[in-house]
């Protein structure tokens, strides 16, 4: 059986939506069918109909995609949490947009309130990148120092903005700012010792300073937004440090759609206080693929799907 002192539980962010996410376990689990409905009645739309049967670039649009990773991660949470009460986490984290699936199933944030003000990030990073157009892209075998300078010579040259977005795991940072210098950049780093690099496929310059306006909006909201303690500290995206209180937890968000996801410090943090193993919950593996680069040595395990949870469950019990 798993300690809760050495577990993590960690949420993705944007990138591990897909058509048919969460079905099988709609199909499977009646709590995780209760959260899609439960969501559905939130949103006042057939939300879980985008999920389950897409088209695809609806559900790839940032104000679906956010609440739809939300909403499917939860399911699964809350599947978990009912099948297998025992595994209990000591840490958790989520990236970018799952920092808030985090908060949620750490018991700081309510699933109703968790949606709604999921649903309104997305709105506004949507709004932010029509006024701010940006773009994005993934270096490869790249370190922060080298894409910083790599940055600062891009801004240099177009007078533009361009930041590091997230530092994934060492070998993987992206980088964000307008569709100019980013494509300067790109120039530039055929020069500058960067062997590969990828274009994402975003029209939103997300964790930089072109979504200032959103930030500001967004903060409003979270203003607004009932918190609580969390039961367990949920390891930061802008301070890769856990947050223990409300006041920490609006610090966090009032800052975290323009500041860069320090993904591999947190995990690191996670790691020296003690975690484990890592168990993502949501789609698709990105996660536990970080982790292999930050410490391979360290247990993944990914519910992503029934088939696996099913495994998890059989060699848990």
């Amino acid at each position: 059986m798993l300690h809760p002192a050495s577990t993590a539980f960690i949420f993705p962010g944007q990138g591990s939506q897909m058509v048919g996410m969460g079905q099988d376990f709609a199909h499977a689990y009646p709590v995780a069918r209760a959260t899609f409905a439960e969501a559905d009645d939130i949103l006042q739309q057939p939300f879980s109909r985008l999920l389950f049967e897409g088209p695809a670039d609806s559900l790839d649009a940032t104000h679906n995609t956010q609440p739809a990773l939300y909403v499917c991660s939860v399911a699964i949470w809350r599947v978990l949490a009912q099948a297998l009460p025992a595994v209990q986490p000591g840490f958790a984290a989520g990236h970018s947009l799952g920092e808030l699936t985090a908060l949620t199933c750490a018991g700081a944030l309510s699933f109703a309130d968790g949606l709604r003000l999921v649903r309104r990030r997305g709105e506004l990073m949507h709004e932010a990148g029509a006024q701010h157009p940006g773009a994005m892209a993934a270096l490869l075998n790249v370190d922060v120092p080298a894409a910083e300078a790599l940055c600062a010579a891009a801004r240099a040259a177009t007078g533009g903005v361009l930041v590091i977005a997230n530092d994934n795991c060492p070998g993987q940072v992206v980088i964000s700012g307008d569709i100019p210098t980013l494509e300067a950049a790109l120039e530039l780093g055929k020069t500058m010792n960067v062997k590969r690099a990828i274009r994402l496929a975003v029209s939103v310059a997300t964790h930089s300073p072109l979504m200032s306006p959103a930030q500001a909006a967004f903060n409003a909201v979270v203003e607004q937004t009932a918190f609580q303690p969390p039961a367990v500290p949920v390891y930061a995206n802008v301070s890769a440090r856990p947050l223990r209180d409300v006041a920490s937890i609006r610090a966090e968000l009032e800052a975290q759609l323009t500041q860069p996801v320090r993904w591999r410090e947190l995990t690191t943090a996670m790691i020296d206080d003690g975690a484990q193993t890592f168990i993502e919950i949501g789609t698709k593996n990105v996660l536990t693929g970080l982790l292999r680069r930050i410490d391979k040595d360290k247990t993944a395990i990914n519910l992503d799907t029934v088939a696996a949870f099913d495994i998890f469950m059989h060699t848990s019990a």
